[in-house]
This record gives structure tokens, sequence and C-alpha cells, in this order.
């Protein structure tokens, strides 16, 4: 095969490359006899910068020559250098305080066609140059200090950083259409499993799901910051969860779920493998990139209907706050789920079919952080033991006991508070008070929650009460079935399924038999036959 010639040599041999295929030919084996020009700058090998390099002079916007080096070149022995660098990251200004005294500072990450590196600008330099550099703009970079680059908190492809002096100067340069954006070495979320914690890496996925900004307190400096976790997906089939903070987290809109490139996350061991967006990461939403075509196409043609797994709830822990460890219930007690030292979390889609409304709820402390029980003192006072005081009024907390059931089996789960109002549909106080008061109307608000179906996220923990060790199960979260995500996924699994043949069952597998009595999962509720039969039809 003739070795495609490269175009700026047509002028050296004196051919032109559209002639026909003879001629091109013939300048192929002229350029093979002679060998190409050596480059006046011998770049280090990369695997993302392959480009030609910075012009070797530029005249500035001041009328002076001076000479450009690429960012691979520089080194801590060069006291006069001149980059032509775009600027691909820009992080806010930061105070610290320590008992040295206190600062400022602020960091850039830059690129050009070489490479890329870090450069950080501290108090008087920070003041003065935060104004003037702008996100993807171009500048002459000249002076400055290079030291080695702390690798523990930057992404950035390069052994040396730069520390802006009194000395460094930044001039806008208008004409640098040829230097590159931000540069990415994507890390599969499937490979994030096997990736140390606290690794630097970048990270490509499809917006799955988000969840709403929250805000929470720094105790380091009691400030509250803006967090929200996005659920990431790659073709791997893999999942991840991603925290973006402050105003990254407020402003995010993940509803067309776009394609989001991050570089220079965290990882994180915290419920599985989770990601960070560091104050030194980039966020890029739909980039223009080969990569972020290909996801797009295969998400919008098949990925979607994909039920993922995900890696930042490998035990099914809470940590990742999104319902991705599907399973039915009989999944959830053939893996045992619960028996290991902690608990174990997952969702389920679930029908009620019966309600415990006997001692669903108790007389608790009024106080906002407390939900001890209180003892009823005869005289009009409710003393609460926990925090040592007596109230004159008491607020009223919900414990119901619940039997769901989906189209395999059934369960016994704990409702607290707000899982028990929500599938009551009605609130605490006044379903006391209508206890008190309408025995009847109550007894119709329990029959009235029967035979509806949620989305449960439950919490299971084998514990021991009497000797006897059982299952105990609290619903976490409940809230309405999102159909068209649930719709998804049994797409997903009846497709699934529909390769194992005709000896397993629809749900993935042989019928299941029914558990010996040795199970530490509860028995059959003793919810009446209603319950019974309800279990029996969603057979």
């Amino acid at each position: 095969m003739v070795e495609k010639v490269p175009p700026d040599l047509a002028p050296r041999v004196g051919f032109n490359l559209a002639f026909d295929c003879k001629a091109e030919m013939l300048y192929a084996l002229l350029w093979f006899l002679k060998g190409p020009a050596a480059p006046k700058y011998h770049a280090p090998p990369s695997n993302q910068f392959g480009k030609v390099s910075a012009p070797s002079s530029v005249k500035t916007p001041g009328g002076s020559q001076t000479k450009v080096v690429p960012i691979a070149s520089l080194n801590p022995y060069q006291s006069k250098w001149t980059i032509c660098a775009r600027v691909t990251q820009k992080g806010q200004i930061r105070t610290w305080s320590n008992s040295r005294g206190e600062g400022k500072l602020f960091s850039i990450e830059l690129v050009d066609e070489s490479g890329e590196i870090r450069a950080t600008a501290f108090n008087d330099q920070a003041d003065k140059f935060f104004p003037l550099i702008e996100l993807n703009k171009v500048y002459y970079f000249t002076k400055g200090n290079l030291k080695t680059a702390n690798k523990q908190y930057t992404a950035v492809k390069n052994d040396y950083e730069i520390t802006f002096t009194n000395e460094t100067s930044v001039v806008p340069c208008d004409d640098a259409q040829h230097l590159p954006s931000v540069q990415f070495e994507f890390v599969s979320i499937a490979d994030l499993e096997n990736t140390p914690k606290d690794s630097i890496v970048d990270v490509i996925g499809i917006c799955k799901s988000y969840e709403d900004v929250t805000k929470i307190t720094v105790k380091a400096n009691n400030r509250e910051v803006s967090k929200r976790n996005v659920h990431l997906m790659d073709i791997s089939g893999k999942l991840v969860t991603a925290t973006l903070w402050g105003n990254e987290a407020e402003q995010f809109d993940g509803s067309r779920q776009p394609v989001i490139a991050i570089k220079g996350a965290r990882v994180s061991d915290f419920g599985g493998r989770s990601l960070s967006v560091l104050s030194s990461s980039t966020v890029v939403i739909n980039p223009d990139s080969p990569e972020a075509f290909k996801l797009r196409g295969w998400f919008d043609s098949e990925g979607q209907l994909l039920e993922c797994a995900s890696i930042s709830d490998v035990r099914g822990g809470p940590a990742s706050g999104v319902n991705t460890n599907w399973k039915t219930l009989f999944e959830a007690k053939s893996e045992n789920l619960g028996q290991g030292d902690k608990a174990d979390y997952f969702s389920c889609v679930g029908t009620v079919v019966h309600l415990r409304k006997e001692n669903c709820m108790y007389q608790a402390c009024p106080s906002q952080d407390c939900n001890k029980k209180v003892i009823d003192q005869q005289n009009g006072l409710y003393r609460c033991e926990k925090c040592d005081r007596e109230f004159p009024n008491f607020k009223y907390r919900m414990m119901l006991l619940v039997t769901i059931a989906d189209c395999l089996e059934y369960q016994w789960v704990t409702c607290f508070q707000e899982s028990a109002e929500f599938i009551l549909g009605q609130n605490a106080a006044f379903l006391g008070e209508l206890k008190e008061k309408n025995e009847q109307a109550f007894e119709e608000v329990f029959q009235n929650a029967n035979f509806n179906t949620y989305e449960f996220r439950i919490r299971v923990k084998l514990e021991t009460y009497n000797d006897e060790s059982r299952i105990k199960a609290t619903a976490v979260d409940v809230k309405p079935v999102n159909y068209r995500e649930y719709s998804k996924r049994l797409i997903a699994s009846i497709r699934r399924n529909a390769q194992l043949g005709p000896r397993t069952s629809r749900f993935g597998g042989e019928r299941p038999p029914r558990r010996a009595s040795s199970s530490p999962w509860p028995a059959s509720p003793a919810g009446g036959a209603a319950s019974q039969a309800a279990v029996g039809l969603l057979r």
C-alpha cells in the first residue's frame, strides 16, 4: 500500500496532489526516496496532541517580535519564555487562612497543539489577571515560575505547572483558530470499578437521570453549598453517579438527557464508585466530538431501553440516591440481600395489598429534632425522656406496616412518617384527629390506600430479636410509578429473556420454588384472606 503523502511536502517536490493517480504514485515514490523534512521541534510523543507546533515567533499587539515555544517544551530551567495557548478551564477565586497568614488564588488550564498545562495566580496576581482572562479565549503568556505539578489535584497531562509572578504578562491573541479546545482522555464507566480511589479521570456519558439541587453545610467553614447528583451512562451499559457543586449544580438542566463530558473528576469509593466534580474540573454539555456523536446515536437507537447497572450502588447502598438497583421481591430474597454485615438497598415496583392500622401512630415529642415517644402524665402534660422535659402537647408520628406484592412475591415493609403519609394520602396530624373523632372515616382512609402501585426504595437488614433472626424491610422512599421508565425496563427484560429459550420463565428464570421455612425472610403476612387472594391474583 502506498502511504499518503503529507500535503506540506507538495511544494518541496513540485507536484500538485490533485494530479491523477499516476502522478500521485510518482510523487509518493519521490517522497519515499528523499524522505520528509526534519521538523524544527520534536514534541514528546502524546496520544492526544499530534498536530504541528505553534509558530516559532509572532508579533504581539505591542509590536515586538516574541519567540513562542510549545507548552510541551516548558521546564523549570527556562527563565524567559512565551506560549500561545487557549484557556480551557478557569476556576473561581478561592481564599485560604492558616497559621502562616491568608490569601487568595485562582487557577486556569491552558492548551496548545503540543500539550496542556495548569497555571495559578496568587494574591495580587489573582486580582490583576482574574478579570482579564476569559474562558475559551487565546492569549500569549510570558514568564512565570515552573514547578513540579501536584497530580493529586489535577488531571492535566503535564509534569509541571505555572505560577504567575510580578513579571508575568498576558496579552490577547486574535489569530488562533488552529489551537484546540478542551482535550480529553476518556475512561469507560465500566473501568471505573477498577480505578483507584482519588484518581483524577475524564469521563463521558449520557445523563440517564438527575436529582434536584440540595443544600449542604461544609463543616470546615460552616458555608452552605449547592449539590446535585447526575447519573451518567455509557456504551458499557454501566451507570455512575457524578456530583456537581455550586453554580454548576444550580444551572444544570438534564431534562433532554444531554451528553456530558467531565475533565478531571475525582473517583470516590463511597457506595461503590462515584465521581466528584472539583473546582479544577471542566464540564462540557453536548461536546462537539466523535465520542459524543457516537454515544448519542447509540443511546437514541438502543441505549435508552437498557436497564443499566450502577457501579455507584454495588451493594445497593443509598449513596447514589437513584433507584437503579431494580429487583423483583423474589430476586431480592433469592440473592439473600440484607444478610451481610451492612444493610442492602434495592428498588421495586409493588402494589399495596394490606395495611395494618393497629398501632400505626404514636404520640411523639413536639420538639423539632426529636421524635421520641412521650409519656402521658395524666395531668395535661406529656414527658419526653430524651429531652428530659414536659410539654403541654405532642405531635403524631407514623410507623405503618404495609404488605406489598409484585408478580412473584410479597413482603412486609415498615413505612415511617413521609412514606406512610404518601401511601395514605393524608398527613399524620389529620389522621390522628380523625382517629379520635371519626373511626369510620379513619377506616376508609386505609381501605382507599389498598391496591395502589408505587415505586419503593427498600432497605433490608438481618435483625435478631428474642433469639430469632428476621429480615427487616424499611421503605426509605415511596413515589408514583414512572411508567415510561418502567416500560423501558420491561421491554429490555423481554428482549433479554427472549434469547433464553422456552425452558425459562418470562421473568428471567424458572418459576421460583416455595421457600423453606428456615429462610430469615418473613413468612406469609397475617393480613387476612383479602391480601392472600390479591397475592394469588398477582401471580
